[in-house]
């Protein structure tokens, strides 16, 4: 309970910004920051561009992610930065498990916390914590709601800069006007089997979200890869039984169109991505996967918008297809695509086949 009462007292939330920068100014730069994102799939891939730039500009610092086990693969590539694995529905699950957690994580010396996630479990965790240095992401809710109000339309702070503001306030100052990315990587046995050795180029399709009003319709999907599989071999990502069906019947009697969805290990599909000329993205995870690892993203909007904050990290502009909002002037309708009306439910038909096509081919 005293736990719950804590977490509610608005001057923690209120006072945030100004103790951060004092504690700042009064102790030593960290030498070792704990980063907190547990979920979702998207925003811990956001965090890679980050930690890269990060690494390059502060190479002396150590960094530990705390995040689901499953996103490890995701820092592979990153030099002085581990993975802890939250094991948030497990050993860690409630107050008494993230206090287990704090015991563990207080043996690697911790000096300081930038916690990129800012929700009630990361809240509790930094509770533990207390009289270390931390700085916390502010969301922009405010800024949010007033644009899927309609109450303003214009650009946000992106995701990234919200994840680079957390690291100034610690003092470290970040730019990540200059970013680098991993090397292609060298496909396995495996994988070379699985998507052949020839030497046509790689279009990567990731055709589902989370919800349904950010997806592309299914019929107009199958067009875009009917049409590129002509000059590429079209590469299909997804997961879950319903989306590999679905999947497994697109690359039905087309020879150059192959799914990965349920073949390979998420290492396996970063090796796979990497090698890619260009993915074709909703606004879901994929794309901010392919983004950290240097890919061209091309995205397909649909009640949500850019302005939100979440395009995928280093793409120009022209990459986001949006829906027509003169035909749906409600666009967006909410941050994460989890609210619209039920006319709104397929926004993205307001987008041709041949645009999608064609700005492929205008990248390749």
């Amino acid at each position: 309970m005293v736990f719950k009462e804590f977490i509610k007292l608005e001057t923690y939330t209120k006072c945030q910004k100004g103790i951060d920068f004092l504690r700042v100014m009064v102790q030593n730069k960290p030498k070792h920051i704990l980063v907190i994102r547990l979920s979702a799939m998207g925003d811990v891939a956001m965090i890679v561009p980050v930690l890269q730039a990060f690494n390059q500009q502060y190479p002396e610092v150590k960094v530990t992610v705390l995040t689901r086990d499953f996103f490890s693969p995701f820092f592979r590539d990153l030099k002085n930065v581990i993975v802890f694995p939250a094991e948030v529905n497990g050993s860690h699950k409630g107050v008494l498990g993230l206090f287990k957690l704090s015991r563990v994580l207080k043996k690697l010396e911790i000096d300081a916390i930038a916690d990129l996630h800012n929700v009630l479990r990361s809240n509790i965790l930094k509770f533990f914590f207390l009289g270390k240095q931390f700085s916390q992401i502010d969301k922009g809710r405010t800024e949010k709601k007033a644009l899927v109000s309609g109450k303003i339309f214009q650009q946000l702070k992106t995701t990234h800069q919200r994840y680079v503001d957390v690291f100034n306030v610690l003092g470290f100052e970040l730019d990540l006007s200059n970013p680098s990315f991993p090397n292609k990587s060298i496909l396995n046995e495996n994988t070379q089997a699985l998507v052949g050795l020839d030497l046509k180029k790689m279009i990567g399709i990731a055709p589902f979200a989370a919800h349904e009003g950010k997806m592309y319709p299914l019929d107009l999907v199958k067009e875009v890869i009917d049409e590129l599989s002509r000059d590429y071999k079209v590469i299909l990502f997804g997961g879950g039984t319903k989306e590999i069906t679905i999947l497994k019947d697109f690359e039905k009697n087309l020879e150059n169109v192959i799914s990965v969805a349920g073949k390979l290990s998420l290492d396996e599909e970063l090796d796979v991505i990497s090698n890619l000329e260009v993915m074709i993205s909703m606004d879901s995870g994929n794309g901010h996967i392919a983004a950290m690892l240097g890919v061209k993203v091309v995205t397909i909007w649909g009640v949500t918008h850019p302005y939100a904050g979440f395009t995928p990290f280093n793409q120009p502009n022209s990459y986001a297809i949006l829906s027509d909002k003169d035909q749906f002037p409600e666009i967006p309708t909410s941050v994460y695509g989890n609210k619209y009306p039920d006319s709104y439910k397929e926004v993205s038909r307001s987008i041709p086949s041949k645009e999608i096509i064609e700005k492929i081919k205008e990248i390749v």
